[in-house]
């Protein structure tokens, strides 16, 4: 099996560090808001990863975080804590918002129909093991504390250690480049990020250490997660392009110096979203969440859309390429994928007279190529072009419109094998009807209305009347029973 890595910029044959087993880790969402489209494709391409790789008999230990402490920019004088900051918004305690949108975001997970990973850890149940690495960091003299923050030298690793090459930022440009931020004086260098960061008694979310109270910097999350489960030394480092720098340029170098080499032996990155050619964006008002995808309460949506085609559709491009969404796309994503799986269903329910018989050369061929295609860097975009190729053989052997010999049980029973294998157990797909979009749509709504009974009970009214009053500007409307059930009817006009 050949993979891209990141840091190397090419193909590579993968080996693993220990035969017949894998540790994949994946950056995991921030919990401080609900996940939108641009989180499906990093959690869709490394699911479609870990099947591939349990396909081929390897144990994978797949290490999915959910960060939900921390994950502050330094944009400004004040660090700012994003779940605490959102929790502040909501009137609710950072742990209710963090369970509020883990829920969500594994809820559109289930619905992608995602394997679970095998780990989940939180950054908050794991401050124990940041601050022990900070304290050898530290310890190695590559980390400074001032006024109770710790930061890592960058200049100082950079002048010993291959710094940026994964990103491909040179420590001198960036020292160049990087703007004179408020409230950055007290580090040596602008460069420099944040292991621990100090923070006064109003701050919601905070823990002593011996620095001082205070929560930990975004970076050191992952690294200390990721050696705690893994080891400090494992197979596949995956995410998001956006990552690469400055997170996972900084797990790489916080890692190096508190065990001595670089945590992973290969970086997979896939591409971004862009809508209408542009970047996601507040300012775009084009953040589309997962919820209003699958409902299509968003103005930018035409239509719901459900969670199969939108995997599909991410699937349809290989992981490493730009991903352009847009209505017209996803609408024609949406036939496709039903054309392939009434071939699909088609074939299943085929029968031969005979269980042996010869194969079509080429059909043999074709579905050899399916698997050649997964071991070339999990090319997706590849299998399913040929499943379509494969679907007029299917269509002629139905019409008799192939002759007699080509429906061999051997044949046959290649043709039923494969499709099962790709288009469900490795590709993860699952049929869809004209009424599984209004399926889709009970379930989403279901979450919500559960969301706004818990708001309710919370005595949360602001957050309870916001579900009510943005599902009825899309149309839904929620009727509130006196025994406290709750049902929707949808507007026609």
């Amino acid at each position: 099996m050949q993979l891209y890595n990141s840091y190397t910029r090419q193909k590579e044959s993968f080996e693993s560090i220990t035969p017949g087993h894998v540790g994949l880790y994946v950056c995991g969402p921030t919990v401080s808001g609900e996940s939108h489209l641009g989180h499906a494709r990093p959690y869709v391409t490394f699911d479609v990863v870990n099947r591939w790789l349990r396909h081929l008999g390897y144990q994978v230990r797949y290490v999915r975080n959910i960060t939900d402490a921390g994950h502050f920019e330094e944009e400004g004088r004040d660090a700012v804590d994003k779940v605490g900051e959102k929790a502040r918004l909501e009137k609710l305690e950072p742990m209710e918002l963090a369970h509020k949108y883990t829920s969500l975001f594994r809820n559109g997970m289930r619905l992608f129909n995602t394997l679970e990973p095998s780990i989940e850890p939180t950054a908050t149940g794991h401050i124990t093991e940041q601050i022990a690495m900070i304290e050898k960091i530290i310890g190695e003299g590559y980390a400074y504390e001032v006024n109770g923050s710790v930061y890592f030298d960058v200049k100082k690793y950079a002048a010993g250690y291959p710094y940026g090459t994964l990103s491909g930022r040179k420590i001198d440009e960036l020292l160049e480049t990087t703007r004179e931020l408020a409230g950055q004086d007290e580090k040596r260098n602008t460069v420099d990020f944040a292991l621990w960061k100090a923070a006064p008694p109003q701050h919601i979310q905070r823990w002593p250490s011996p620095w001082g109270y205070g929560f930990p910097g975004w970076h050191i999350e992952c690294s200390a997660m990721s050696a705690k489960y893994l080891g400090d030394s494992f197979d596949i480092h995956g995410g998001g392009m956006d990552l690469q720098f400055p997170h996972h340029e900084s797990e790489i170098a916080q890692s190096t110096i508190a065990h001595g080499h670089a945590p992973a032996r290969y970086w997979m990155h896939n591409n971004m979203i862009t809508i209408n050619g542009k970047k996601m964006g507040k300012s775009y008002n084009n953040v589309i969440k997962l919820t209003e995808l699958f409902s299509g309460a968003h103005p930018m949506l035409e239509q719901a859309y459900h969670p199969m085609v939108v995997r599909f559709y991410i699937l349809q491009t290989h992981y490493r390429s730009t991903l352009d969404f847009s209505n017209e796309a996803l609408q024609a994503s949406e036939r496709a994928l039903k054309r392939l799986w009434e071939a699909y269903e088609t074939l299943k329910t085929l029968q031969s007279e005979t269980e042996s018989g010869t194969m079509d050369a080429e059909v043999e061929a074709r579905c050899a190529e399916l698997s050649d295609f997964m071991n070339d860097d999990f090319n997706t975009a590849k299998v399913i072009a040929t499943l379509f190729d494969l679907a007029p053989v299917i269509n002629g052997l139905k019409g008799g419109q192939l002759p007699e010999t080509a429906l061999s049980g051997k044949m046959l029973v290649q043709l039923q094998s494969t499709f099962q294998l790709f288009l469900e157990d490795i590709l993860g797909l699952q049929p869809i009807s004209g009424t599984d979009t209004h399926d889709s749509l009970d379930k989403v709504l279901s979450i919500l209305i559960d969301i706004r009974k818990e708001a309710k009970l919370r005595k949360d009214f602001a957050t309870s009347d916001a579900i009510r009053n943005q599902l009825q500007a899309a149309g839904i409307l929620l009727k509130d029973a006196k025994d406290g059930t709750v049902t929707y009817t949808l507007e026609t006009n």
